[in-house]
């Protein structure tokens, strides 16, 4: 939703229009609201777990309210309420976004039963523990946090429309500015000519941003001091908008020994976010490549001794910080037709596949192998699928499709991606096939998680038979 003020009349009351203006567009403050919202949220959330604690202890040993139930769950209650504000459950971002909002719960309910479990054994207290207990109480807990949340965020968008914070644009000549529940004005419509002498163009202007929580100034390059004199004076968090920066791609800026730098690139994944993703891919590899030992070595002799060629096909593909590696797939086409550079596309009849290899290729088991490429750390479990170098959209090879392909490989490359589950396999026939699948690989780097990871691996069993896996 944007709101935008009227504009001045010509021959209109200038000083009038503003004093009314300044009245209209500027929102209450919304910091207090807000400290409200999230003191309200966690006085559900601390009713929530106490009432599911009682309501387990009442249907699993049948006792209104049950005294052990009610202590563990005051035991639990600040264990979840420390992890909760850490987690960010009671911030802007859990108030506007109800999704964000369940899962940070979900997350603080996991890591505080997790702790809680550590702190029992340590204490020798696991006698008196009731397993089946806390469990019930979790779920029960979940589910009550998570109506909590979607009520509230109903409740919130029907009285303060799209986000609870307050934005205000400002429109001096610059490029249009489209940010979701923001106010516009127009600077034509008051004078800033005398900020540096008025005090009262300070103080109609002053008037306008007071109570933001955000103020985007959208103006000519010469404008842009005199509006960071303005913004800073006002005291707000103020912003520019800046042409050269986007094409730029700039994502901050770094001040150090009185200089300042633009940062263009995020860089890796946190230490923490690399060790979770890391531990993820193990945990998942190590017993795969176990349990699926016998399907790996009958797959193996199938396709040896259908023509005497090599059981894997071997093949150099780009992987994380555009570094080459060398990719394993057990061997589907025959050994005279084999395509090192992958310039040719496999099409729906491909004379080059074996018998084996359609089988294998049709259900996705050709990939398997890269089980070991996951166990070498050169691939992840879920990350952009690697793509031959020599792998052509239409008539060009890939990188020369869109210059943003080689940022695909900021992370390391995948058995399976959001671009595979969300049906982009096969032949890259047109550039726009190549430019789906890019989007969706960008789109996986720029919000990974590990929630969205493990929701891609129960997604990819949809798609591991797939009508352009051929």
């Amino acid at each position: 939703m944007i709101i935008k003020t009227p504009r001045l009349k010509k021959g209109g009351a200038k000083n009038v229009y503003l004093e009314n203006v300044s009245h209209a567009v500027t929102r209450p403050a919304m910091e207090s609201r807000r400290v409200q919202m999230y003191l309200l949220m966690l006085l559900a959330d601390t009713a929530v777990l106490l009432g599911s604690f009682v309501l387990a202890g009442g249907v699993y040993r049948d006792q209104w309210p049950n005294e052990f139930a009610m202590a563990m769950g005051w035991a639990f209650l600040p264990i979840f309420l420390v992890i909760a504000v850490y987690q960010r459950c009671y911030s802007i971002r859990a108030l506007d976004e109800v999704r964000y909002a369940i899962g940070q719960a979900g997350i603080a309910l996991v890591l505080s039963a997790m702790l809680c479990t550590v702190m029992i054994f340590y204490a020798k207290a696991a006698t008196e523990f009731s397993r089946v207990m806390l469990s019930l109480a979790l779920v029960a807990a979940f589910a009550g946090m998570a109506l909590v949340r979607v009520v509230m965020h109903l409740v919130l968008r029907r009285i303060y429309g799209p986000s609870v914070s307050s934005v205000l644009v400002v429109m001096d000549g610059g490029p249009k500015v489209d940010i979701r529940g923001a106010q516009i004005v127009h600077a034509e419509d008051f004078d800033i000519s005398g900020v540096q002498s008025s005090p009262n163009s300070l103080d109609r202007i002053g008037r306008l941003m007071r109570g933001m929580d955000r103020v985007v100034v959208s103006c000519a390059v010469d404008q842009r001091t005199k509006w960071a004199n303005v913004m800073r004076g006002a005291g707000v968090r103020g912003e520019v908008v800046s042409t050269a920066l986007q094409e730029l791609g700039a994502i901050a800026l770094e001040r150090e020994g009185g200089q300042s730098f633009l940062v263009v690139s995020t860089g890796p994944l946190a230490l923490h976010a690399r060790i979770f993703k890391r531990g993820m891919d193990l945990a998942i590899t190590v017993p795969a490549v176990l349990v699926l030992s016998p399907l790996l070595l009958l797959v193996a002799l199938l396709i040896k001794l259908e023509d005497g060629g090599p059981v894997f096909f071997v093949q150099q593909r780009m992987g994380a910080n555009n570094c080459l590696f060398d990719m394993l797939k057990f061997r589907s086409m025959r050994v005279e037709k084999l395509d090192s550079k992958g310039a040719r596309s496999t099409s729906r009849d491909d004379d080059r596949i074996t018998r084996i290899g359609r089988f294998i290729r049709k259900t996705s088991i050709d990939e398997l192998p890269q089980l070991l490429n996951v166990l070498r750390s050169e691939m992840s479990i879920v990350g952009p699928r690697p793509h031959a170098l020599g792998s052509l959209a239409g008539e060009k090879l890939f990188w020369e499709v869109d210059a943003d392909y080689w940022q695909r490989h900021a992370l390391k490359p995948g058995l399976t991606g959001l671009a595979q589950v969300r049906g982009y396999r096969g032949a890259t026939e047109t550039e726009n096939h190549l430019k789906d699948r890019l989007e969706a690989d960008l789109e996986y780097i720029r919000n990974w998680s590990i929630l969205r990871d493990i929701k891609i691996i129960f997604a990819t069993a949809r798609v591991l038979v797939h009508p352009n896996a051929y």
